[in-house]
């Protein structure tokens, strides 16, 4: 069986990544299962740089094919922020604190004007360069107040509005149905079959 590297420890994305892929009969094997793998130092300005340097960073060191992304929330009000800062947005990776955050930064701005945008960008490299890239967007309004338990990150707050519901309230397959990464995936495992039997 074929292998491809996905360069994150996020167990849902993997999940996720691997239920997409399933149709090409292909092993993805995620950070959390190799050992002596370089950091990796996200420093790019936009999702997709980001997610580029992710998979040029394990494609050059372990010479194979290698998937990454980069996804996060941008806020009008705030100017785009919290952007490629998503999940640092007020400590590491803490989804209680990032929506705290945001929401006293959102203090003063109406209801009526909150309107934000999540976005995913996918990249994949080959050793020989080649490059396999897609983007999904969905679009809402960030609440005042938390709603629902399901998902991560600012789902409680992300209210979309053809469901009437945050993200948090949707099921996996409605979220799925109509999220950013969903999207990408989507448009990603289109073009991806052309892209990995390309010499």
């Amino acid at each position: 069986m074929q292998s491809i590297i996905f360069a994150t420890k996020n167990e849902g994305k993997v999940r996720e990544f691997k239920t997409a892929l399933a149709p090409f009969g292909l092993n993805l094997i995620s950070l959390n299962e190799l050992t002596d793998v370089p950091d990796i130092v996200e420093n790019g300005q936009t999702f997709e740089e980001n997610a580029r340097i992710k998979a040029q960073t394990i494609a050059t060191y372990l010479n194979q094919p290698v998937i990454a992304e980069d996804s996060g929330l941008i806020v009008d009000a705030l100017n785009g922020a919290p952007g490629i800062y998503s999940a640092r947005y007020a400590g590491d990776h803490d989804d209680k604190a990032n929506n705290q955050k945001l929401l006293v930064e959102l203090k003063k701005v109406a209801p009526s004007t909150r309107e934000a945008a999540f976005q995913t960008d996918i990249v994949a490299i080959k050793p020989n360069g080649s490059e396999l890239v897609a983007s999904g967007q969905v679009q809402g309004m960030i609440l005042e107040h938390a709603q629902g338990t399901n998902g991560f990150g600012y789902d409680p707050l992300f209210y979309y509005e053809p469901y009437h519901k945050t993200l948090a309230e949707l099921s996996v397959a409605q979220k799925n149905e109509i999220s950013h990464r969903g999207a990408a995936l989507r448009q990603f495992v289109a073009k991806f079959d052309l892209w990995w039997e390309e010499k």
